[in-house]
């Protein structure tokens, strides 16, 4: 064991002197970047103390397929062009949008919005309770032009019917009470879109998506970027925005900028005005220079998911083993340089409500323990290389992972985690998969990894259903990668669903979150945070609260004062 540990240690010094030696490289050309003066923006009159115009130019990560949808990378777009029900506060408060107002009946199943009175879509219809009737109710359908991916997991037990009752005012009815449903409706996915665009098929739309939101998708660019233009008639923007009217800014260039030296280079150099997701190598400079905004998303961090149905993750104390045999605290401070905390929590994200913050730091690295637990197991033999074996069987590990969900820097911590764990007897293997696909289901059939790396953002706790909840008259839930099913937990969930005592709520939704640390089905690894810097001109853009941190152009002006 000594002599595979120090074969280990030999290879991580090298791993960690190659990627010194491309950190040093990528902030020599950052720096030489800073020599270039920044590119002036073309300006309007001022009116009173906001000067109008000009266009943003920003540089995101990664391009959609579709311009909406249930993937994050979707709604930040949408959150652009369409507007919500409701909308979500810093503080987690509902607050009102395309609904002025609503209540509740004392059944809690019975919603009724009273709708913001001459709004319209960018196409001229009316989006009235009717419209938004009809945006609900298809994405409960099985039209796959109208089926929502977000929206179905969650409502899909509760949701009878979405229906105008009068011209400005829509019932929505549940068969059971659902407390998330308005934290579901806040979300940017759940965006209304215009019923009569819709009805040009996915396709269409997908390209051109009509919301009655700020800006109007112009163009999409594939591979390059999609440009908004204001929309001059956009008067429903929600109660936590800073203006009500239309935007300021004449429009969005949304550039697709994948190299994380090249975007943040941009923002530098003023080829952008913001840049989304600052490079670690980047994180204390973009710290000194720019303004800099940062939201850690809800729901679950970025986890590792371990597929439980079969063997070697069927055994509750192999699950806790491996675990044990990565210093992942290590790994990720290696790999994003102090500036991604580590999180253990593999349950749930530190930003939800209801987060047990004394499980963040669970299954602390721990050798010997890991050594203990797999001999416990039965995986007692090692084969010449050094990995266990039991029954005949090596003790394999392919961990599926997609640039999708794992930012560029992360890559690190999962080499390192595979390294660490052959000293405890694990031969772990990683296959990246491109984003295409990894949507399309490559690597992830249910022989095809015995660990995948996912997240998926929600204001709080709510996300437990998704993640949990039990296959049900032969439907498999494919938002369980773990395929780990309790039905103990998945009745502690539900009945925190549907109690509207909060204090009560949230000591159900952490019994679930312990149980779910303690039979280690996913096994935390990092937050998932949003971060943007912007120049110094530009000002009052702001993230979204209403779970994935969205950033929100709307507001925002430029404003040349030196």
């Amino acid at each position: 064991m000594s002599v595979s540990n120090s074969q280990s240690s030999r290879r991580f010094t090298r791993q960690s002197n190659h990627r010194g030696r491309k950190v040093a490289a990528s902030l020599f050309v950052l720096q030489s970047l800073s020599q270039f003066a920044p590119i002036g923006h073309a300006q309007e009159a001022s009116a009173g103390n906001i000067k109008r115009g000009g266009v943003i130019r920003y540089g995101h990560f990664q391009e959609p397929a579709c311009l909406f949808g249930g993937w994050v990378q979707q709604w930040y777009l949408q959150r652009q062009y369409s507007d919500n029900l409701v909308a979500r506060s810093e503080n987690g408060k509902i607050e009102p949008w395309l609904a002025e107002s609503w209540t509740i009946s004392d059944d809690k199943k019975v919603y009724t919005f009273e709708i913001k009175p001459n709004v319209k879509f960018t196409d001229g219809t009316p989006l009235d309770a009717q419209a938004i009737a009809d945006n609900i109710n298809g994405w409960l359908s099985n039209d796959p032009d109208l089926r929502n991916p977000t929206a179905a997991p969650y409502l899909s037990d509760s949701f009878e019917a979405a229906r105008a009752i009068a011209p400005l005012r829509l019932q929505v009815t549940l068969k059971v009470p659902f407390q998330p449903l308005l934290n579901v409706f806040a979300q940017s996915s759940q965006g209304i879109l215009s019923p009569s665009a819709l009805k040009r098929g996915l396709a269409v739309n997908c390209e051109n998506p009509v919301g009655s939101g700020p800006f109007i998708v112009d163009k999409w660019r594939h591979g390059r970027e999609v440009t908004f233009r204001r929309n001059p008639d956009y008067n429903s923007a929600p109660a936590t925005a800073k203006h009500q009217g239309p935007a300021y800014v004449d429009g969005i260039s949304w550039k697709f900028l994948p190299d994380q030296t090249v975007r943040y280079g941009s923002l530098i150099t003023g080829e952008t005005d913001a840049i989304y997701d600052i490079p670690a190598i980047a994180w204390k400079d973009a710290n000194s220079r720019f303004p800099v905004l940062r939201h850690l998303t809800g729901g679950t961090p970025l986890r590792l998911a371990l597929y439980t149905a079969r063997s070697p993750f069927d055994d509750v104390l192999v699950r806790k083993a491996f675990a044990y045999s990565t210093d992942r605290k290590a790994a990720v401070d290696t790999s994003f340089l102090g500036s991604l905390p580590f999180e253990g929590n593999g349950a749930l994200s530190q930003s939800s409500p209801e987060y047990l913050r004394e499980l963040g730091q669970s299954y602390a690295y721990d050798i010997r323990k890991a050594n203990q637990l797999l001999d416990q197991a039965g995986w007692t033999e090692r084969d010449p290389n050094g990995v266990r074996v039991k029954n005949g069987n090596p003790l394999i590990v392919r961990i599926s992972y997609s640039n999708a969900f794992l930012k560029p820097d992360g890559e690190q911590a999962l080499q390192v985690i595979q390294q660490q764990a052959r000293a405890a007897g694990f031969d772990v293997r990683l296959q990246p998969t491109n984003p295409a696909d990894f949507f399309a289901g490559k690597n992830l059939g249910p022989d095809d990894y015995e660990v995948v790396l996912l997240y998926w953002v929600a204001p709080g706790a709510e996300i437990f259903r998704i993640s949990w909840k039990p296959d049900q008259d032969g439907e498999s839930n494919r938002f369980n990668p773990s395929r780990y099913q309790d039905l103990t937990l998945w009745d502690v969930i539900q009945k925190a669903e549907q109690d509207f005592n909060s204090v009560e709520r949230t000591v159900l939704y952490q019994q679930a979150e312990r149980k779910i640390v303690d039979d280690a089905p996913v096994i935390g690894l990092t937050v998932l945070d949003v971060t943007l810097a912007t120049k110094p001109n530009l000002k009052d853009v702001w993230l979204d609260r209403g779970s994935v941190g969205e950033p929100v152009f709307y507001d925002a002006h430029f404003d040349d004062k030196k």
